[in-house]
């Protein structure tokens, strides 16, 4: 395939299917826009001519280069005429047996040596080309809304998908400025899986009340880093659509707990309570409704703040109390096991950067540490946010429940781990990569944060993944055994023991 002349449809024409067709034609491609339902794609052409207009009145772009880039895309009213297309790319509605009788017209229609590419977000790509004649030259081609603005391309492999498809078809992401990553066809490819804890922890949290959704996304956003609290990007994505993909996510995986939708949000899709596109959602979008204020801590006037930083670096006593990052255990558990009054700091993902820490103390902490914490965190710029004494608090358990799924990803060769960072990071803007992530708090951490949060909830949801765990196991010193156990095995015949190791 030539990667600028040759033609390129686009089946669909729809908010994904349009912006995949001004992509193709902004990249310099000719582009036949097809949709079934009549009228429907002069609606998509218009829509990307309006588009177009917009960017022209921001000075993003030029008049000339917006007309040109229209003027490659042609409205098609039949199927047939997709014939000369060296690349057909769908973006139909979700439906296994829509999208295979297309496919199975299309390879009648177009060239032997024509791509064919789904924008399937949830369906298996296995499963739409198993009835084609050449399913090698089929594959996923997922783009991210809005195609013409996010970087990732997901290329998804199907079975039967040819390496060299699926090496066309990174050149032609490429090409069009984007960067793809390679995905095998499983249940939620890389992003819609391993994006699920982000939604289904938060969701958790609210239902176990340990706070309500604005302080809840405040402390992801503040002190997490993330772009977007999870209430306020669930009611963005609608809750309909978000509720579906983790309903679907659930199903594939034969109901594993660790994808468990939400009865709460059930209860929003029922209320017709979809989030921004209804007006109503977690927050109130209506006019004249009042955003909610997330929680903090009141500095006390009197409260002395500590004269050093160090009670958020790590283990360190203070009037007579131990500071410590939570390792997922309860504050009372740890401050049993230190014999003395523990406060538990909640991670945050750059503290320079952060403007908001959770914490939790057990009963025994005194009021008045409690407000010097308060006053000196006030005092970095950091609002204080206190939560109940729950196991692994917010943004640690989120973030360590995305490196478990991101690790099990990896684990069961969906992609590598280059892969899913750099997915994580483009497809939903995560700040960093969770695998890189998991790896800067210590993946040993991580590792007893889901086995406290497990051994506190016998919950298997947050069961330690497998890939986690020896990777965890690798990164961990070999311990040296006794020069008494040495010499016994030597005496048995053995080689040293540390050849064993």
């Amino acid at each position: 395939m030539n990667l600028k002349s040759d033609l390129v449809a686009v089946i669909g024409s729809g908010t994904m299917g349009r912006g995949i067709a001004q992509l193709a034609a902004a990249a310099g491609h000719g582009v036949l826009l097809f949709d079934s339902l009549p009228g429907a794609a002069e609606r998509g052409k218009a829509a990307v001519v309006s588009d177009l207009g917009r960017l022209v009145a921001r000075g993003r772009l030029d008049e000339g280069e917006a007309a040109a880039i229209a003027g490659r895309i042609e409205v098609c009213d039949a199927l047939e005429s997709l014939k000369p297309s060296a690349l057909v790319i769908e973006a139909i509605y979700e439906n296994l047996e829509a999208k295979r009788a297309l496919f199975g017209e299309l390879e009648t229609i177009v060239a032997p040596d024509a791509i064919l590419a789904t924008n399937t977000s949830s369906l298996s790509v296995t499963a739409i080309a198993a009835k084609l004649e050449r399913p090698g030259r089929f594959a996923g081609m997922h783009f991210f809304n809005p195609a013409p603005v996010m970087k990732l391309v997901e290329i998804v492999s199907g079975l039967a998908s040819a390496r060299g498809t699926l090496d066309r078809l990174h050149a032609i992401a490429r090409d069009w400025g984007k960067t793809p990553v390679d995905a095998r066809s499983t249940p939620g490819f890389i992003v819609n899986r391993v994006a699920r804890p982000y939604y289904a922890e938060a969701l958790r949290l609210l239902e176990e009340q340990v706070a309500d959704p604005a302080t809840l996304d405040a402390l992801m956003t503040e002190a997490g880093g993330f772009r977007m609290g999870p209430f306020a990007l669930m009611d963005l994505i609608g809750h309909d659509v978000n509720y579906a993909v983790s309903r679907s996510v659930f199903d594939a995986y034969y109901g594993d707990p660790r994808f468990r939708p939400s009865i709460t949000q059930l209860e929003m899709v029922d209320a017709g309570w979809l989030g921004r596109k209804t007006g109503r959602g977690f927050y109130d979008y209506r006019d004249g409704a009042a955003r909610p204020t997330p929680r903090a801590c009141q500095v006390k006037p009197d409260a002395v703040p500590f004269a050093s930083r160090s009670i958020f670096d790590g283990d360190f006593v203070e009037d007579g109390v131990l500071f410590s990052l939570t390792d997922g255990r309860t504050a009372r558990d740890r401050a049993r096991e230190a014999a003395m009054p523990v406060i538990l700091l909640d991670h945050a993902g750059d503290f320079d950067a952060a403007t908001r820490i959770g914490f939790t103390a057990c009963d025994a902490v005194p009021d008045g540490v409690v407000a010097r914490f308060v006053v000196t965190a006030t005092g970095l710029g950091k609002a204080a946010t206190r939560l109940p004494d729950w196991p692994g608090l917010v943004v640690m358990r989120t973030v360590a429940m995305l490196a478990n799924e991101a690790w099990e990803t990896v684990l069961q060769g969906v992609a590598d781990k280059a892969g899913v960072d750099t997915a994580m990071r483009l497809g939903v803007n995560y700040p960093l990569g969770p695998i890189e992530w998991g790896e800067r708090i210590g993946l040993s951490h991580v590792e007893r944060v889901l086995d406290a949060i497990f051994d506190a909830t016998r919950d298997p949801r947050y069961r330690t993944s497998f890939g986690l765990r020896r990777a965890a196991a690798r990164l961990s010193p070999v311990p040296k055994l006794p020069s008494w156990h040495k010499a016994l095995r030597v005496e048995a015949g053995f080689q040293a023991a540390d050849d064993f190791l």
